[in-house]
C-alpha cells in the first residue's frame, strides 16, 4: 500500500494504481475525454490535468515530516496528466486547487474551438462528455473569432459505424480499441494540427465485428451508429439490465426501448464475463422481436391450415393430442437450449408427467472468435445439462428420434425449436399425427403443426441462465409481448397442469424457488439474490462452486 495525499488528506491505495483512478476512489472525479480503464493511457486530451508533488527531502535524503507526522510537499509549479502516471509514496495531489482550474477551462476551450454547434441533432446529446465538461469547466463564451475548420460529415467508416469528423476531440480510444482489445489495427489519424481527423488505413474500413464498441466508448458524438443514428433521443429510452442470449458466454447488456420497442443494445461492463464489450453481430439480433410475422395468439390445425383460438382451448388440444401417447415410445420431445432454467425445469416436468424417454436439444456450435464469441452458440447449455434435458454431448439423441420419425415408430412430437434443424425432414415430419410447438416465429416446422403455442422472445420474459463458465446470469424484460403471446414458463405451467391436474404456479420466482428446493446447485438462491452481475454457480468441471453466501462467488472462473 501506498501512503498519498489527496486534497489535504492522507489515503491509502494500493502500489501500481493510477492517480486518476486513487483520486476516484477517493471521491475526487477527474474529467477525461482520452482516459478509458481498460485500454492503454496516450495522455492526449489533458483534460485530467493535476497539481502533483513530492516529499521534501532533508540532507540526510529522508522526508521532511510536518507537526503531523506527515511528509511535507514540495509541489511542482507546472500541471501534471493524472491518467499516465502511476501513485509513488508521500505523493500530494491537488484536484481543484486554482491552477487545475484554469487549466481545465483553458483545455475545453481549445476543445471547443472548432467544434461545431450542432448539439441539437447530435446522437450523442444526453450522453456527451462534452457537453456535461464545458458546462462545468468551460466558459460561458467563446473568445475565438476566426472561421471553424470544416471536416469531413456523415461519413461511413464502415457498415455500421458513421464519422462525424467535425466533433472529434482526438481522444484516441476508437484506435486504442481496434488495436489493443479487437485486434484490428485498422484506424489512425490523418493530417496534422487542427485539421487531424479519423480515418481508416488505406484499402481498408471499420467491418470488425467489435465496431460498434468504438461508438460506446467515443465521449463525444464523432462516432455513431448507423443503426441507431436519428432514431432516438436517448433520455426518452427506457434501459434494462439484461444479458444476451445469442451465444454462451451471455454478454451483459443494457436494452434501450420506449413504448414497447427496442431501439438499441449496448454492453454492460461485468468484468466476470464481457469486460465492457460485446459483438456487433449480437446487438443487433434484436429486430426480429418486431418481426411482421410473429404469432400474435395460440393456434391449431383446422383443415389443412392454421387458424387462431383461445389460450385454454389451445392448451386443451395440445394436452389431449400429448395425452394420447402419454407414456408410450411414440412420444418425443426436443428442448431448447436457449431456454431459460425455469423454463427447461417446467419442460422437465412435462416431460416426467407425459413419460417422455426420447428427448434431447439442438446444438448450436460455430467458430470461436478468440475475443467473446465462444463456440457454443446457445445461450444456455450449462443449464440444459444441469437440469438434465441432455446429455454430456448435446444432440447425442437427435439422430434415435429423427429415425424415429422417419420410420413411424414416433407419432407425436412436442418441438421447442425447429425440428428440421435437428436432422428430421419436412417429409417425415408430415407423417407425425400430432406437434405441439412453442415458437415467435413461422417456420417449416410451425408450418406442419397441429398445435402453435405462442410465445415470448428473449427481451419479453424474465429468468435465469448458466454460461459456458458457469454463471448463474439474469434475464430481465424490457419491453412486452405481442398480441396474446405469452411467456414461456406460464404456457408450459398451463400444459403441465392440463396434462397431470397438479396445482398452477403463479410466479416466476415460485417455480425459481421450487427448482431451488430439487437441484442443489441452486439451493439459497432465488431470482433477486442472482443480482445484476450474476453469481457463480457451477465450477469448471460443472459441479456446483462453494460460495460464501447465496450473494458472492468464493472463485471467478476466467471468461472466453
Amino acid at each position: 500500500m501506498v501512503n498519498v495525499q489527496i486534497d489535504g488528506v492522507w489515503m491509502q491505495f494500493p502500489k501500481g494504481t493510477r492517480m486518476i483512478e486513487a483520486c476516484t476512489q477517493a471521491g475526487k472525479f477527474i474529467p477525461r475525454y482520452c482516459y478509458h480503464p481498460k485500454l492503454s493511457s496516450p495522455g492526449n486530451c489533458r483534460m485530467c490535468l493535476i497539481e502533483m508533488g513530492m516529499p521534501k527531502m532533508g540532507p540526510d535524503r529522508k522526508p521532511v515530516l510536518g507537526a503531523d507526522g506527515k511528509p511535507e510537499i514540495a509541489w511542482i509549479p507546472r500541471p501534471q496528466i493524472s491518467c499516465a502516471q502511476d501513485i509513488a509514496e508521500g505523493m500530494g495531489i491537488r484536484t481543484s486547487s486554482p491552477m487545475v482550474e484554469d487549466c481545465r477551462k483553458g483545455v475545453m476551450e481549445f476543445l471547443l474551438i472548432n467544434h461545431p454547434l450542432d448539439c441539437p441533432i447530435c446522437d450523442q446529446a444526453g450522453e456527451c462528455r462534452l457537453q456535461e465538461f464545458s458546462v462545468e469547466y468551460g466558459n460561458a463564451q467563446s473568445r475565438f473569432l476566426d472561421q471553424k475548420v470544416k471536416k469531413p460529415k456523415n461519413v461511413e467508416l464502415g457498415p455500421r459505424v458513421t464519422l462525424d469528423a467535425e466533433r472529434c476531440v482526438l481522444c484516441s480510444r476508437c484506435i486504442r480499441f481496434m488495436k489493443e482489445v479487437a485486434n484490428d489495427d485498422v484506424l489512425g489519424f490523418v493530417d496534422r494540427g487542427s485539421f487531424s481527423t479519423i480515418a481508416c488505413h488505406p484499402d481498408r474500413q471499420l467491418d470488425s465485428n467489435y465496431s460498434l464498441n468504438t461508438v460506446d466508448i467515443c465521449p463525444v458524438g464523432a462516432l455513431t451508429s448507423s443503426d441507431f443514428r436519428f432514431k432516438m433521443r436517448v433520455w426518452f429510452l427506457k434501459e434494462t439490465k439484461s444479458i444476451d442470449v445469442n451465444d454462451g458466454l451471455g454478454c451483459n447488456i443494457t436494452i434501450g426501448s420506449r413504448e414497447n420497442i427496442i431501439y438499441r443494445i449496448t454492453p454492460r461492463e461485468n468484468n466476470d464475463v464481457n469486460s465492457c464489450w460485446m459483438p456487433d453481430s449480437h446487438r443487433l439480433n434484436f429486430k426480429y422481436l418486431h418481426n411482421e410475422r410473429r404469432f400474435l395468439g395460440p393456434q391449431i390445425k383446422t383443415g389443412s391450415s392454421l387458424a387462431p383460438v383461445e389460450w385454454p382451448v389451445a392448451i386443451n388440444r395440445a394436452a389431449e393430442q400429448l395425452k394420447k401417447y402419454a407414456l408410450t415410445s411414440s412420444l418425443a420431445m426436443i428442448a431448447s437450449a436457449r431456454m431459460t432454467n425455469e423454463e427447461l425445469f417446467l419442460v422437465g416436468r412435462l416431460a416426467k408427467a407425459l413419460g417422455i424417454q426420447k428427448f434431447d436439444v439442438l446444438p448450436r456450435v460455430g467458430e470461436a472468435d478468440g475475443i467473446l464469441i465462444p463456440a457454443d452458440r446457445n445461450s444456455n447449455t450449462s443449464g440444459a445439462k444441469l437440469l438434465g434435458l441432455t446429455g454430456e454431448r448435446p444432440g447425442a439423441r437427435l439422430p434415435e428420434i429423427a429415425e424415429g420419425v422417419r420410420t413411424g415408430a414416433i407419432k407425436a412430437l412436442l418441438c421447442f425449436e425447429d425440428a428440421t434443424r435437428c436432422g428430421i425432414s419436412e417429409t417425415d415430419l408430415a407423417k407425425l399425427e400430432s406437434i405441439v410447438t412453442m415458437d415467435i416465429l413461422p417456420n417449416k416446422t410451425t408450418a406442419l403443426a397441429s398445435v402453435v403455442l405462442a410465445s415470448s422472445g428473449f427481451a419479453e420474459k424474465r429468468g435465469s441462465l448458466i454460461n459456458i463458465n458457469g454463471r448463474l446470469q439474469r434475464l430481465n424484460r424490457a419491453i412486452s409481448a405481442p398480441g396474446e403471446a405469452r411467456d414461456d414458463w406460464e404456457i408450459l405451467r398451463d400444459l403441465i397442469q392440463a396434462v397431470s391436474g397438479s396445482n398452477g404456479i403463479y410466479m416466476i420466482e415460485d417455480v425459481f424457488k421450487q427448482m431451488a428446493e430439487e437441484v442443489s446447485a441452486f439451493a439459497g438462491l432465488s431470482l433477486s439474490k442472482i443480482g445484476d452481475l450474476g453469481v457463480q454457480l457451477l465450477s469448471g468441471d460443472g459441479k456446483a462452486a462453494e460460495r460464501l453466501d447465496a450473494d458472492q462467488p468464493v472463485a471467478k472462473t476466467p471468461t472466453a
